[in-house]
């Protein structure tokens, strides 16, 4: 194998483009952007529907490896005040929606939704769905911590139309759970797995990070083995994301951080093992049972990714609802405020609660589609504008394909199996902003 760590650089993951931070071409008031998600609404047929995020960003406890926005809190009046502000942003969509919504994606993200109560989850989940429709074909999940998504959350939310559940496991080994203040046992996520199955969940996904403090081959395999027993449908196999200047709690982890090769072997084992069990590997990070639908649709070319992550349906308009959500109009995406109680009075006063936004230039939607080819089929062709003939491009496209990541066929290109391990990198070659910009002010995390 070639030297990897050339390409162990700060890059994006993806979920847009342009990237948050390079978002310039500013939207500047609410009534801009509403009249790109009338324009985007009116284009969404029946079939696609509209996608929906709401972001819960309450915990009890703190994580230290997190790099969620998040807010620690062990009170717990703060859940009303908060589900009153989301349904109240939803009226604001909902005033400029020519018909009643279809909702075919809605996810609850976090933060921990688990941390609210279940009569709380029911409110705000009937409090949309009451205004909007329930197509048969839908995938409606949350994410659980295992310490505290409950029986009553869910049965309540199986009953409300949920068939997905995302738990935040991230390593099974003991040591580094206490490293990273995440502890939960076997038996919990055993008993959250079956419970959820007999329920009416028809798709249990793990997040799993590689890289975490204390981590090593040992913790791989056995992690690996425990989800070889508890089989879910997905997992999500992540790198961990090291940001201390987001994300301060993070400093306290370097000394226990495994080092960058050992790290890309912690990897390889991972994905080995995966691969192994029978798990098929879609897109970045993630991997599927071949039966699920999210590789059936990575394999039909129809993967979707955007600020929910991989989804096996595209569609127009995916709104974000809470504290520091993204929504994604196609050509524009805005972000609300990150602090819960900035939030929360915005939208009390009538005002959403937008923090910065992004009008796509006909460039960047260009540059989108080649990035979104790239993460989700694997393959885009070379556009025709001068930004593919400079001379970095050029040089850079020569040393991934004689690094054998990329094969180049005319303009057509594909990723092969060792490009896999670097769509991130790949990617950079069709993003126009990376390049431009400084990256002496660190923004990105490492891409091994």
């Amino acid at each position: 194998m070639f030297n990897y760590l050339k390409y162990n650089i700060p890059a994006p993951r993806y979920t847009s483009y342009p990237t948050i931070p390079f978002w310039n071409n500013k939207i500047k008031k609410s009534d801009e952007w509403f009249t790109m998600v009338k324009e985007s609404f009116s284009k969404t047929n029946k079939k696609e529907g509209i996608h929906l995020y709401v972001h819960l960003p309450f915990c009890e406890n703190l994580c230290t490896y997190c790099g969620c926005n998040r807010y620690i809190t062990k009170n717990h009046s703060v859940e009303e005040f908060y589900v009153n502000a989301i349904l109240k942003e939803w009226e604001m969509y909902l005033k400029n929606f020519s018909e009643i919504p279809i909702i075919r994606e809605f996810h609850l993200g976090g933060g921990t939704p688990t941390f609210f109560h279940s009569e709380q989850l029911e409110r705000l989940v009937n409090g949309i769905l009451n205004s909007a429709e329930m197509p048969k074909q839908h995938d409606y999940s949350f994410e659980g911590h295992p310490d505290n998504t409950m029986n009553e959350h869910l049965s309540s939310l199986s009953r409300l139309g949920f068939n997905r559940i995302s738990l935040g496991i991230q390593d099974f080994d003991p040591a580094v759970q206490k490293r990273i203040n995440r502890i939960q046992t076997v038996e919990q996520i055993k008993k959250i797995t079956d419970d959820a199955r007999s329920s009416g969940f028809t798709s249990v996904n793990y997040d799993l990070i590689y890289g975490l403090p204390s981590q090593n081959e040992k913790s791989i395999h056995l992690t690996m083995q425990k989800v070889s027993e508890l089989k879910p449908d997905r997992i999500a196999f992540y790198s961990y994301a090291h940001v201390p200047w987001l994300k301060p709690a993070q400093k306290s982890l370097e000394p226990f951080l495994p080092s960058q090769e050992v790290k890309m072997n912690l990897h390889l084992l991972g994905r080995k093992l995966l691969n192994e069990m029978g798990y098929k590997e879609v897109g970045m990070d993630h991997f599927a049972l071949p039966e699920d639908e999210l590789f059936t649709a990575f394999r039909e070319k129809r993967l979707n990714r955007n600020f929910m992550g991989y989804t096996p349906r595209a569609s127009r308009l995916l709104i974000g609802l809470g504290a520091s959500s993204i929504s994604d109009a196609v050509t524009g995406f805005i972000q609300n405020v990150k602090e819960a109680k900035k939030y929360e009075s915005e939208i009390n006063n009538g005002i959403l609660p937008v923090i910065t936004g992004h009008k796509l230039s006909d460039e960047d939607i260009k540059s989108r589609k080649q990035i979104q080819e790239i993460m989700c089929s694997m393959e885009t062709e070379i556009g025709e504008d001068e930004f593919f003939i400079q001379d970095k491009f050029t040089k850079q496209l020569k040393t991934m394909e004689e690094d054998g990541l990329i094969s180049v066929n005319g303009k057509k290109i594909n990723v092969l199996e060792e490009g896999k391990l670097f769509l991130r990198n790949i990617c950079l070659l069709f993003d126009r902003y990376y390049y431009k910009k400084s990256m002496k002010e660190k923004k990105f995390s490492q891409t091994v």
